[in-house]
């Protein structure tokens, strides 16, 4: 394994290493992790893993670096470790907005580099995330692949779809976690025990994405397969249309692209 450094030890930093972990603790000792935090440092140091007292620290100490902080503190972090960057260290991106170009020209170096976007079920081993790759090789490309791939799915786009995607899977939990609470709080009106209508939601939801995945029908098909007519299903359908709910979903994934690109750097 690859020494692998993390800036940041926050919840999706965290993620990775517990998955790097999951298969083979051993890998504690290839890993190495900064932040401001002494706490957060605290709890990697019971996993095992080592801790650096500095950003460029963990930069010098590792092959690839995984950038684990808040967009806002992208510039501050960059600054630190550019004394540490060369064109054999590999730096992989996780925040929203920041463009390798923007990191190539803060750090002055055209160094390997995966852009990422990964969303919270990562934490259960339940992601799904999306990378585009920029002067990298197949082998550090695949350890960087591997890293997301042991916490859930993994897809490879070009950068340029990487703003569109946090519509896609980045934000779009909170989209579902909303129809959820939906379902529940209809259910709860209804006198129905509200962990008993969680349970069967939740499900329902699992149920729902293993028919998208594995059924081979497309998700109109689904639809109709569900609606018979006259019937209940189709009552509930029409009034979502009614509401132009279809169209909601587009404009929002919209808005969330947008948002994205106002922020992009």
């Amino acid at each position: 394994m690859k020494k692998i450094g993390f800036i940041g030890a926050g919840n999706m930093a965290t993620a990775i290493i517990d998955g790097l972990l999951r298969d083979n603790p051993e890998n504690a000792v290839n890993i190495t992790v900064f932040d401001v935090m002494k706490d957060k440092l605290d709890v990697m140091n019971k996993k095992g893993v080592n801790t650096a007292d500095s950003a460029d620290k963990v930069v010098s100490d590792s092959d690839i670096t995984v950038l684990a902080v808040k967009p806002q503190n992208y510039a501050e972090v960059l600054e630190s470790i550019k004394p540490a960057v060369n064109s054999d260290k590999v730096i992989v991106t996780i925040a929203a907005g920041i463009s390798t170009d923007y990191i190539a020209k803060t750090i002055e170096c055209e160094c390997p580099m995966v852009r990422v976007m990964p969303n919270t079920p990562l934490l259960l081993g339940a992601g799904a995330t999306a990378v585009s790759r920029r002067n990298i090789s197949d082998e550090d490309f695949k350890c960087v692949y591997d890293m997301f791939a042991n916490g859930g799915v993994v897809e490879i786009l070009d950068e340029t779809q990487m703003n569109s995607v946090i519509a896609v899977n980045g934000s779009s939990p909170a989209y579902i976690y909303l129809f959820a609470k939906a379902m529940a709080d209809y259910a709860k009106k209804e006198g129905i025990d509200e962990s008993a209508a969680l349970r069967l939601i939740c499900a329902t939801l699992k149920g729902s994405a293993e028919m998208l995945e594995n059924s081979g029908d497309t998700p109109d098909t689904l639809i109709k397969k569900v609606s018979s007519p006259g019937g209940t299903t189709l009552k509930a359908l029409e009034k979502l249309e009614e509401k132009d709910f279809y169209q909601s979903i587009i404009e929002a994934m919209d808005a969330c692209t947008k948002r994205a690109d106002e922020l992009s750097k």
